[in-house]
This record gives structure tokens, sequence and C-alpha cells, in this order.
């Protein structure tokens, strides 16, 4: 069984940073693309940053210049350092992978930015 854990998140004052990080374990035997994912109150789940075994990170225009994805595939972890952030990118932050060619899904890790 594969599992996606998250961690890092919590309450930053706008301008504010953090770091995200999801770590995957169990049978793990090929690992495809790993990335982030957010859902604001009301609003529908919607990609932050990804980042594949080929080609460069993919961002949401809004979070260009501002977030960071990173892995470290010996750890198999998965990072989104996040920095100016915004009241708007309140949300709960998942983590999502392609392992062993299925998706999977963290359970989820609330970030709130306010004063």
């Amino acid at each position: 069984q594969v599992q996606l854990v998250e961690s890092g998140g919590g309450l930053v004052q706008p301008g504010g940073s953090l770091n995200l990080s999801c770590a995957a374990s169990g049978s793990i035997f090929s690992i495809y693309a790993m990335g982030w994912y957010r859902q604001a109150p009301g609003k529908q789940r919607e990609l932050v940053a990804a980042l594949t075994n080929f080609g460069r990170p993919n961002y949401a225009d809004s979070v260009k210049g501002r977030f960071t994805i990173s892995r470290d595939n010996a750890k198999k972890t998965v990072y989104l350092q996040m920095n100016s952030l915004k009241p708007e990118d309140t949300a709960v932050y998942y983590c999502n992978a392609n392992i062993n060619q299925r998706e999977y899904w963290g359970q989820g890790t609330q970030v709130t930015v306010s004063s």
C-alpha cells in the first residue's frame, strides 16, 4: 500500500513563507510525477505545481515567481517552498503523485495566510 504524508502547513502572515513536504512510502517501484494541488473553501481543487521525471516544473500562473517545487528522489519526497504568501493562497494543500502508474493523494495540510 502506498501512502503520501504531508507536513509543513500552518498559519503565516502575508508576505511570509512556508515549506511543505510530502513523503511517499510503501511498495514503490516507480514514481513518474509528484506535485501539489490546493482547494480553497467554495472553490475547485486546482494545480499549484507539479514535477515529472522529465521536463521543467509546471506552475499555476498565480504562484509563478513565489513558489518553488523540488524533489528528493532518494527520500521519495516532494517539497513546496512558498514565499511572499498572500491571503488568497489560503487553502488545503494536497500532495499528488503518480506511483506505480496509479494516482495517489495525501490527506491535505491547511495553509492559512492572515494577519
